[in-house]
C-alpha cells in the first residue's frame, strides 16, 4: 500500500454495475463496486466509507476484498455509515461484501 500500490479502476456514480444472488435466494442490483483485492487495513474501510458517500439511500454498493480483518471490520462499520450489512459471501479467492445505504 502506500506508495507502490497499483492504481485500481474505481466505479463512480451510482449508476448500476450488475447483480448479486443473495443466500436467501433474493437479487440485489449493486449501483457500485469496490475493488479492494490486495488492501490492507484500514483501506478497504476508507474505501468502503467513500463509496457509501457516492450512492444514494437504498443503493447496494459490493466490496470485493482478500483481507480477513477487513472482512471482520466492515459488518459492524456499517450502524456508524448508516448502511446495512447485507451479506458476506466467500468466493475462492476473496469476500463479497454487500452493503446497503439506509
Amino acid at each position: 500500500m502506500g506508495l507502490f500500490s497499483r492504481k485500481k479502476s474505481e466505479t463512480t456514480g451510482a449508476a448500476p454495475t450488475g447483480q448479486a444472488t443473495l443466500s436467501d435466494g433474493s437479487r440485489i442490483t449493486i449501483a457500485q463496486s469496490v475493488d479492494c483485492l490486495g488492501d490492507s487495513c484500514p483501506r478497504p474501510q476508507l474505501m468502503t466509507k467513500k463509496a457509501i458517500g457516492q450512492v444514494g439511500s437504498g443503493d447496494v454498493i459490493e466490496i470485493v476484498l482478500d483481507n480477513p480483518s477487513s472482512v471482520e471490520a466492515l459488518p459492524p462499520m456499517c450502524d456508524e455509515l448508516n448502511a446495512a450489512h447485507l451479506e458476506t459471501i466467500q468466493e475462492p479467492r476473496c469476500w463479497k461484501v454487500y452493503i446497503r445505504k439506509d
